[in-house]
């Protein structure tokens, strides 16, 4: 039982996940400064507040914090610009220069007799009648 409990927790993808759970962590941090120390305050020079948090509809004596809502959207768009932009593009980028795609395997051969292209199957060459 601890022996299947082990190989659980030490193949690879468990581990993985366990490592992107701790950077995606750390990850959210920084961009959570970068939006409250950066983008909310150029926001605020632009619209004079630095979020819309203060935008709330008052509806029979309940708020409805709208607002709340329209800064967590944003902050989500702003996670998901900066997770394209400096994490998959570089990381797809990086994939295609040093794991080029494989060469797709030639569905034609040559015939001996007289170089015309046959498929790979074929018996005789459609050209010269000449057997392969």
């Amino acid at each position: 039982m601890l022996k299947g409990f082990r190989d659980f927790i030490l193949r690879g993808n468990v581990m993985d996940l366990a490592v992107a759970v701790i950077i995606g962590a750390a990850f959210t941090s920084i961009v959570t400064a970068l939006t409250a120390n950066i983008i909310n305050p150029l926001l605020g020079a632009v619209i004079g507040k630095p979020n819309f948090d203060y935008l709330v509809a008052h509806v029979h004596g309940g708020e409805i914090k709208y607002g709340v809502f329209i800064t967590a959207v944003i902050n989500f768009l702003l996670i998901a610009a900066v997770v394209y932009f400096f994490l998959v593009v570089p990381t797809q980028y990086l994939l295609k220069k040093f794991n080029p795609p494989a060469a797709e395997p030639p569905s034609t051969k040559a015939c001996p007799q007289c170089l015309g292209e046959i498929p790979l199957a074929a018996t005789r060459c459609k050209f010269c009648t000449q057997p392969v």
